[in-house]
């Protein structure tokens, strides 16, 4: 596998230099391919989906294709506008010159994508570094199989290697693809690992954009329309069974309202996601990837009462059936691994608090997270919170929605991530912004070549015009 990848990785190198001389009309034209081959293969990524993680196809059209597409869309109709040279500013010394920023190809990137949306965020990225005009290598999850499968046919089909290449594999494929120097480097998955692709880049020197994760809080304030609330934290948390990089993490809520609060959010979730039987709808709700994963989630749930938690709500798990249900717990303890790590399942802790400014302390105890979500109906009080805190992104009185505005950047701060992509955003990030300055024929550059005798009135009016 290693001798494949050094092999496609030359072959692209070599090509990149052809492909920045690429036209918009011809990446367009390669994006209008990347969609028609996608939707060639629908019904084979449905079904890929739903064996990976057990995803109905309603949500793996709304989640993976429609929001893919929308990304290839977004970028076909304003590709144009984008790849022209934009206009800068004059200084004293370009008077007379034209100042310009072009848009550049980095040249060969590599893509990691994660086994939670293993289509949307393999596909969204490439989208963007082929607007850009980039060679590509890419590395699906080895743990979303069924669906690194299809991945592989439909860039296969779509692409010659020399200009996109998929490598399925185990984290060995991985680490040898982090040993080349590419231009780029794009990974979406845990913290942890993202450090790890950090580094390996740093050998190099390779940019690198990172979309990771954390512990994204909700802060509902007393104001706030409690049962809107809990419908859209019980979505956004039991979408995919919680493995979401922007799923609700933890709320924080007034003391007062606690209870109320579960009692909606039992409510919709059980509307949503549960039969009338108190079952999961298994044609509705996830499962968890691998029993790996479903382990650890119940570590954390178990570490957490033995620390004096208590299970508010939440059935007992099927491990046959990689399901747990939704659950809550309250009393939780700061020490808990559960409140230090990203849950990335579908149990939520529920923290009271007395004061906003003690519910805003928890958030900035904790490393700033991908996403923050605000329900309040006090403006005020809204954008106290908005300066108290900080964060990859913010939903007021809404959960997840902000990932899907093409306008938006996505990205994270810090430990929840480096850089940002969709839209735009995703075209600049796999862009280099080359500043080019055209110098007149009629400029002043003279004046302050040596040698410098005689030249003081120079920096008097130098001086004056800064």
């Amino acid at each position: 596998m290693t001798q494949t990848i050094n092999t496609v990785f030359e072959a692209q190198q070599k090509n990149k230099y052809l492909l920045r001389m690429s036209t918009a009309t011809e990446r367009i034209d390669k994006l209008h391919l990347l969609k028609s081959t996608i939707e060639e293969h629908e019904e084979e990524i449905y079904a890929a989906l739903h064996h990976d993680l057990r995803k109905s196809k309603f949500e793996s059209a709304v989640t993976e294709l429609i929001f893919t597409y929308s990304e290839i869309d977004f970028a076909i109709k304003n590709l144009r506008s984008w790849m022209k040279p934009g206009y800068a500013g004059k200084s004293i010394a370009s008077l007379m010159a034209r100042n310009r920023i072009l848009y550049e190809p980095k040249g060969v990137c590599l893509i990691i994508s994660p086994w939670n949306y293993p289509f949307q965020l393999l596909m969204s990225p490439l989208a963007s570094a082929i607007a850009a005009g980039n060679c590509v290598m890419v590395k699906p999850s080895e743990f979303s199989t069924a669906t690194s499968v299809v991945i592989t046919k439909i860039i296969g089909q779509a692409f010659k290697k020399n200009e996109v290449a998929c490598f399925e594999g185990d984290q060995s494929v991985s680490a040898a693809l982090l040993e080349l120097p590419f231009d780029h480097i794009f990974f979406t998955g845990s913290t942890a690992v993202g450090k790890i692709v950090m580094e390996a880049a740093s050998r190099h020197l390779t940019s690198v954009t990172l979309e990771l994760g954390g512990k994204s809080p909700v802060l509902i304030e007393e104001s706030a329309d409690l049962k809107n609330a809990a419908t859209k934290v019980a979505w956004g948390k039991l979408v995919n069974a919680g493995q979401t990089c922007i799923a609700p993490d933890y709320v924080l809520i007034h003391q007062d309202k606690l209870e109320e609060f579960i009692r909606h959010y039992q409510a919709a979730a059980q509307r949503m996601f549960m039969t009338g039987q108190g079952t999961a709808d298994l044609s509705s709700y996830a499962k968890i990837i691998n029993r790996k994963h479903y382990d650890r989630l119940n570590n954390l749930v178990e570490d957490a009462v033995a620390q004096g938690a208590i299970i508010t709500w939440g059935e007992k798990p099927v491990p046959e059936e990689q399901t747990i249900y939704p659950t809550i717990l309250t009393n939780v303890s700061f020490d808990s691994r559960i409140m230090k790590e990203e849950i990335f399942g579908p149990v939520l802790p529920i923290i009271p608090y007395t004061d906003i400014e003690s519910a805003i302390g928890i958030i900035n105890a904790k490393s700033k997270p991908l996403a923050l979500y605000i329900f309040s109906g006090n403006q005020q009080r809204i954008k106290h919170i908005l300066k108290s805190t900080s964060s990859g992104g913010v939903c007021i009185n809404d959960v997840l929605i902000h990932i899907s505005n093409s306008n938006l950047p996505f990205g994270g701060v810090n430990e929840s991530g480096i850089g940002s992509c969709h839209g735009l955003f995703g075209f600049k990030t796999f862009s280099h912004e080359r500043a080019v300055v055209f110098q007149s024929s009629m400029n002043m550059s003279g004046i302050i070549y040596p040698p410098y005798d005689k030249k003081g009135w120079v920096l008097k009016m130098l001086e004056k015009l800064m």
